[in-house]
């Protein structure tokens, strides 16, 4: 039955990919051979035949068929040699040595798929409904202006093969809350709840890697959906609701630890914090608040900041005093938080 699939998959001209953590052994191993196309990330076992059959001649008769077809796939001799010694009890796995000396992964023998390109997948993420919180600046609300980023056309893309085609198309999504991803933005837009923010990003067939929803109800007007080229920089903001994509060979994330100044939660207006200062002079002048905040993230010395609206000055501070009422200041204070996703949501 193997060799009936795989002189299909060679006659149909198809392409043979195992992803990274999957495996195929034995019969299997027929199969991907088949490829016009092919790539090893997993595992690939070989062993002999075996048949409950004392019957010598059919044992024979079978061999020689798999060799006439592993040659018409132009496998390597020392593949087949490697599959005929390796007795049927056990399993050679090939080695990322070994796949590179045999060239199992072969790439540029198929053209670009020029199948439809599937629907685009339906995303149920978190709801928002019950999002809680004062007015507060939004995620990258300190970067907008008066207009939007206009979206970018993603243009026509380049000819990939198959498994180049197949290995970049996202397989899940990771979701994030209160982690605002900074910057890279392709385009913003207004979306009815973060789901709809999602498919906007799948839509654009790979230009979007990530994304950032402002969650905050009180926002009624304006983007609160921001499209990413890449990830963009990482940052902590309470009403923020962020998604990665991930490809197939993307492992799943794990949980990272980083100094935020939340931008709804940790800054105060007119609020002085008194003494501790970095230095004898502003940390920065001619400085806005948004170059204030970062800049007193990410420095390891800096615990908390107060900003001069009026003198457009940053103080970045080393401890935290009494906080004073003081009209025209800004004053923000640093946390250390670990983001995890709270969901890696399947694109199947």
């Amino acid at each position: 039955m193997a060799l009936l699939i795989a002189d299909d998959v060679h006659e149909r001209r198809l392409s043979t990919f195992i992803p990274k953590g999957k495996g195929c052994y034995s019969a299997c191993a027929l199969i991907f051979m088949a490829g016009i196309e092919r790539q090893v990330d997993g595992e690939l076992g070989v062993h002999q035949i075996s048949s409950e059959s004392n019957d010598l001649v059919n044992a024979q008769l079978s061999i020689s068929d798999i060799i006439d077809m592993l040659t018409r796939f132009d496998t390597p001799a020392e593949v087949m040699t490697t599959m005929f010694k390796t007795p049927p009890s056990q399993m050679h796995v090939f080695s990322s040595e070994e796949i590179s000396r045999y060239k199992l992964n072969r790439k540029g023998a198929a053209t670009a798929s020029n199948e439809p390109i599937p629907t685009t997948p339906a995303v149920t993420l978190p709801s928002t409904a019950n999002s809680t919180g004062g007015p507060a600046p939004g995620p990258n609300s300190e970067q907008i202006a008066a207009a939007s980023p206009a979206p970018i056309d993603p243009g026509p893309s380049e000819k990939l093969s198959a498994i180049e085609e197949f290995a970049r198309k996202p397989t899940r999504i990771a979701v994030y809350t209160g982690l605002d991803l900074f910057g890279d933005d392709l385009a913003s837009k207004r979306t009815v709840d973060v789901a709809e923010c999602a498919t906007s990003c799948l839509e654009m067939d790979g230009v979007c890697k990530a994304f950032t929803f402002n969650a905050n109800p009180k926002i009624v007007r304006g983007p609160n959906c921001f499209l990413k080229a890449n990830e963009g920089r990482a940052d902590g903001n309470s009403v923020a609701i962020s998604g990665k994509f991930l490809a197939s060979a993307d492992p799943d994330p794990t949980p990272f630890s980083m100094g935020t100044i939340d931008p709804k939660k940790a800054l105060f207006e007119d609020v002085d914090l008194p003494g501790g200062d970095l230095g004898v002079r502003a940390s920065i002048a001619n400085a806005t608040p948004l170059q204030c905040r970062l800049a007193c993230i990410d420095n390891d010395r800096c615990v908390a900041f107060t900003y001069i609206k009026k003198k457009r000055e940053c103080w970045m501070k080393g401890a935290v005093s009494t906080p004073l009422f003081k009209s025209g200041m800004i004053s923000g204070v640093k946390s250390f938080q670990t983001f995890a996703p709270v969901k890696v949501i399947g694109l199947d």
